[in-house]
């Protein structure tokens, strides 16, 4: 081999590599912030779970082992916290899911007891409803769930492996799923959000999938399988819809992000385990706020981590 061809050569894998490298630089995902460390000061977790946004933009997020929930403006500066002081009847045990309804009000899903909380958009304690059980109108392990443009409220229930529906004042209406692998059954499921046209996201954890339902319970379709594979999951546990009704789904055991189209089909992923910023551990709930940017539970690692994505 010459010297003129060996230097060529060496030339070609040097732009490969420098070319792959600027490649990195702008990704489909984009990390922007990250908040919060480990304890029980303010602005600090132990277990981040699940996010809301207010209409003025400020995320709310549960801490299950801090048993409270914390408000965030967007940029992450720590405003307050509320749910564990007061009545010890009221006080959060395990907080999980949270959503707030069209009047603004905050319903907060404790796990442990199977209360639904709610509260004031001022965070005073208006009633809890449901209670811990297997009949229908109460809850066992409750996930993350939405309301719905129907006015209804629809939690997972990992208990009860179903989807049970309230009304925003508490009232029971109905439930589907129950236990199993067959589709449109389910085995621990984690999270229940809705899209534009009103259609039930769930991430159906033990079944490694994400199934569709609409809004009477009737499955629509399914998708997903246990793996590690682009479109395959291990443990699917939050999900986040855009403006555009892609799905993005937290892969928890793969520690990483997938996203869908509307269609329901792979666009990318991003992440891995670790504890660098844009690394992931244990990942539960995500979430858009009204800028479109996706907050992400970063739970082994006491933080949130925010993200611009394409």
């Amino acid at each position: 081999m010459s010297i003129q061809t060996a230097f060529l050569i060496t030339l070609i894998a040097l732009v490969s590599i420098l070319c792959s490298s600027c490649a990195n630089e702008s990704p489909d995902a984009q990390l922007i912030n990250v908040f919060g460390s480990k304890g029980s000061a303010q602005g600090q977790f132990k277990y981040v779970e699940d996010f809301a946004f207010d209409e003025q933009g400020n995320v709310l997020i549960t801490d299950a082992l801090n048993s409270n929930i914390q408000v965030f403006r967007p940029d992450g500066t720590y405003l307050t916290t509320f749910g564990d002081t007061g009545d010890i009847n009221i006080r959060l045990k395990k907080p999980e899911g949270i959503a707030i309804d069209s009047q603004g009000n905050i319903h907060v899903a404790d796990y442990l007891t199977g209360y639904i909380h709610k509260y004031s958009k001022k965070y005073q304690h208006i009633k809890r409803y449901s209670g811990y059980g297997r009949e229908e109108g109460n809850t066992l392990e409750t996930e993350f769930m939405t309301f719905h443009q129907n006015g209804f409220l629809y939690i997972s229930e990992s208990g009860n492996h179903r989807i049970s529906v309230f009304d925003s004042d508490g009232n029971f209406q109905f439930s589907f799923g129950g236990y199993g692998t067959k589709i449109g059954h389910l085995i621990r499921p984690e999270a229940a959000k809705h899209n534009s046209k009103g259609r039930i996201i769930v991430a159906d954890l033990g079944n490694h999938r994400v199934q569709i339902f609409d809004q009477h319970g009737n499955l629509e379709s399914s998708f997903g399988r246990e793996g590690m594979a682009p479109g395959e999951f291990k443990m699917p546990t939050g999900i986040a819809i855009d403006q555009y009704d892609n799905i993005y789904v937290a892969d928890m055991g793969n520690n990483r992000i997938q996203k869908f189209n509307n269609k329901y089909e792979f666009q990318y992923m991003f992440g891995s385990g670790g504890e660098e910023p844009g690394q992931f551990g244990n990942i539960h709930g995500i979430g858009f706020n009204i800028n479109q940017h996706l907050y992400v539970a970063d739970t082994a690692n006491y933080r949130v981590q925010v993200f611009a994505v394409k």
